[in-house]
């Protein structure tokens, strides 16, 4: 028995001394500076393993001194795989960031092919952007946050209101559709003023695909779609708040939370609260720098857990804004009056989205959307009072058969529209408002011809109410090389039905008359789009990323607005001829292990309209166009660094005529940014910076902006007796009042400070 215990005691002692000399492992899980939540953390040799909690964080215990392996998994990522070496009997911190792992997977997208499929698999190049990216330039909404994607430009098209909408490759707001999961929730009037009250707090991701995708998608995607992908209630933190303000005075709160109705109901709301009161008139004009604002938009999403997974999500949003911009001194008594200018617009929107897998064998989904928009506006005298209500129904049936992948709908879309305008009355002055159907049948097969080959073939039949049938065909062609080497070639035609009215600022101000000199006919587009994707993982855990593309499109029928020929007047006609829009894009993703990345892009492009065998340069199109966003990441501090910016070549701008003295081309300019975010804090972010260091503003090298703003109602202009305006000592140019003349912001250098709070 003695011997028993000295032996026990002996293995006892060894047991401690060795336990003496193991140690612990702690630290944290994170990309694109988000945490990590239950990640795997594991030394495969020793058999250890834990993951990470809801923070990111991590502990592994009783380590041997030693040279090992660490690797760390998890869900979307590649595999990190990390040596280290413990030398002496202390706690260590170890740390990992996953950013570069993520940026070499393919992320699963849906607007390229109406369908989930991994990014790499797809035939359609669909460009993927995590509100990470936006949070490297904070902004109080989705149209100023996408001023940093390669090939994209926010629009102003007014220097008085700040209306705006979103170019793609050059081309107007009106050729890019913006659908929210899927739905074509903003379009027509709502493309003009609703862009900036989805609120970024249910922001998941945003896809973008460039060129038509009308065989799909129908009417307005012309020139490329915008897809805003909203949270999942499931995978959203239990409580999020984003709130900052600048020097400018403006001030925004982005709040989120989700709560469980039940054990088969989970719900997520969002708010987004914008509100910018301060009069400033930086230019001596006048007139407001930018518009004041105060707007409110609410969101519910529902989903709800059903049988084998099937699919049921409903979301509602409400919006409501007054914004107005004009004489510093107007007030809302001067409404609609010719005293002091204003253009005052009061928005009232509410959207209901939703898709519901149906209970069959087969995979049916249903997806429906209706919006209501009301605007009540004046620009100046002249009243703009429109509603628009929008109904869209799409069903789809999803099959796999052999190596076709099969994917066929039928969509419905019901439109009304009513105004005060001449656009919705009948020959002799009567009311008159537009009810327009669209019904569409489309079908797209995709098939795998051969290893690392897909062909996708798809077609499109809409009947529209007024204009009949139109048919558009789509083409999409995928090499896969290798894992890291994908070339695509899609062609297809697009089409697009034509408002005014609900799509050209210029058309409402009454600065001009406006023109229309015959029916107007669909516009047709054919476009072809070349794209190559190389992905590099080099030595130490760096990662390249290159992804470039070439773009050629031809339009018949295209719509145009002619300045020009009368500075009094806007006139409005199908183009006699051809437009053509063709261009080079490239983007590049660096990311180093030491803490620096780098994401830049470039787009040359070309954008031109021929006309009795002119061709001339499309208005308001720049040719060369760059963004780009450096991110280091000062890990012993907890402190990122940001600097954004973009840069954009000369474009020609809307002048009154000869004697204007404003610049015909705008001259090379650009926006940059600086941020530092410090994230010391569990569940904070703190961070600020300086928007628009450079403090560029449109004014520099122009003796004025708008036109005659002393004289917004033209009272003291002459006339001539062919309708022309006369050069007199009051009026040496011979100009009208314009607000037109726009193609940057006119906010200068800002600070700002904000902070973040997330509760998972």
């Amino acid at each position: 028995m003695f011997r028993s215990f000295f032996i026990i005691s002996l293995l006892c002692c060894l047991s401690l001394g060795l336990n003496a000399q193991n140690i612990n492992l702690f630290g944290r899980v994170e990309a694109q500076q988000e945490a990590l939540a239950y990640a795997n953390i594991a030394l495969p040799e020793l058999s250890i393993g834990t993951t990470t909690d809801s923070l990111g964080y991590f502990t592994l215990d009783n380590i041997p001194l030693g040279n090992h392996q660490i690797e760390v998994t998890y869900l979307g990522y590649k595999t990190l795989v990390r040596n280290i070496q413990v030398s002496e009997a202390k706690a260590y911190e170890i740390n990992f960031d996953m950013s570069n792992m993520q940026m070499v997977l393919d992320e699963v997208v849906i607007t390229g092919t109406l369908k989930e499929s991994r990014r790499l698999e797809s035939p359609v190049a669909v460009e993927v952007f995590t509100p990470v990216f936006f949070k490297k330039n904070p902004s109080p909404n989705i149209y100023d946050a996408l001023q940093n994607v390669n090939g994209i430009r926010p629009q102003l098209n007014c220097q008085v209101c700040n209306t705006g909408d979103i170019h793609i490759n050059g081309l107007e707001g009106p050729y890019t559709m913006i659908l929210v999961d899927g739905m074509p929730i903003v379009s027509a009037l709502s493309t003009v003023y609703g862009l900036s009250g989805i609120p970024n707090a249910i922001v998941d991701r945003i896809e973008v695909v460039k060129g038509p995708a009308s065989s799909l998608y129908g009417s307005e995607a012309v020139g490329g779609l915008i897809n805003v992908i909203t949270k999942h209630p499931n995978s959203s933190p239990q409580f999020s708040a984003d709130v900052f303000g600048t020097s400018w005075g403006e001030y925004n709160a982005d709040l989120s939370w989700k709560f469980n109705a039940g054990k088969k109901v989970s719900a997520l709301t969002g708010i987004n609260y914008f509100n910018f009161q301060n009069r400033i008139d930086r230019n001596e004009d006048d007139f407001t720098d930018m518009t004041l604002q105060h707007r409110v938009s609410v969101f519910q999403k529902w989903n709800f857990l059903r049988k084998k997974s099937r699919a049921f999500n409903l979301a509602m949003r409400y919006m409501y804004e007054d914004r107005w911009g004009g004489d510093v001194r107007w007030q809302k008594a001067f409404r609609g009056g010719d005293e002091l200018y204003g253009e005052s617009i009061y928005t009232g929107r509410w959207e209901v989205i939703g898709n519901y897998q149906l209970p069959v064998k087969e995979k049916l989904l249903l997806s429906f959307s209706f919006n209501d928009h009301d605007q009540n506006s004046y620009y100046g005298t002249t009243a703009y009072m429109a509603r628009q209500k929008i109904a869209f129904s799409q069903m789809t049936w999803d099959k796999k058969l052999g190596a076709h992948d099969l994917l066929a709908g039928a969509a419905m879309r019901f439109t009304f529209y009513d105004d005060n305008t001449p656009g919705t009355a009948d020959p002799i002055g009567n009311n008159f408002p537009q009810q327009t159907w669209l019904p569409g049948l489309f079908v797209q097969d995709e098939i795998g011809i051969a290893k690392n080959h897909s062909l996708m073939m798809g077609m499109r039949i809409d009947r529209h109410s007024v204009h009949g049938g139109i048919f558009t065909p789509r083409l999409a062609y995928k090499w896969t090389l290798n894992s890291e080497n994908i070339l695509r070639l899609n062609a297809g035609t697009g089409f697009r039905v034509v408002n005014l009215f609900t799509e050209d600022h210029a058309a409402l101000t009454g600065a001009r008359k406006i023109e229309i000199k015959n029916n107007l006919d669909p516009e047709q587009s054919y476009n072809v789009n070349l794209n190559f994707v190389k992905k590099i993982c080099a030595s130490g855990g760096n990662f390249f990323g290159l992804d470039a593309s070439a773009f050629f499109t031809y339009f018949n029928n295209r719509i145009v607005g002619d300045y020009e020929s009368d500075p009094d007047k806007i006139i409005y006609d199908n183009l006699d001829g051809h437009a053509v829009s063709k261009g080079l894009s490239l983007n590049l993703d660096m990311v180093f292990y030491n803490g620096l990345k780098i994401m830049a892009g470039a787009t040359w492009m070309e954008n031109t309209l021929t006309e009795n065998g002119i061709t001339t340069q499309q208005i308001l199109t720049e040719k060369l166009t760059g963004t780009w966003a450096v991110t280091y990441k000062l890990n012993k501090y907890r402190i990122n660094l940001d600097y954004t910016g973009n840069v954009y070549s000369p474009m020609r701008l809307p002048v009154l005529g000869p004697n204007d003295p404003r610049k015909n081309y705008s001259p090379w300019w650009s926006i940059q940014n600086i941020q530092m975010t410090y994230d010391g804090i569990k569940k904070f972010q703190i961070y600020g910076g300086v928007k628009n260091f450079l403090n560029f503003t449109p004014q520099k090298g122009n003796p004025f902006l708008i036109a005659r703003s002393h004289d917004p109602f033209d009272k003291q202009v002459e006339y001539d007796q062919q309708g022309q305006v006369r050069v007199t000592d009051e009026n040496p140019y011979g100009l009208t009042f314009d607000p037109n003349y726009v193609y940057a912001p006119n906010q200068g250098l800002r600070l700002f400070l904000g902070v973040r709070y997330t509760f998972l």
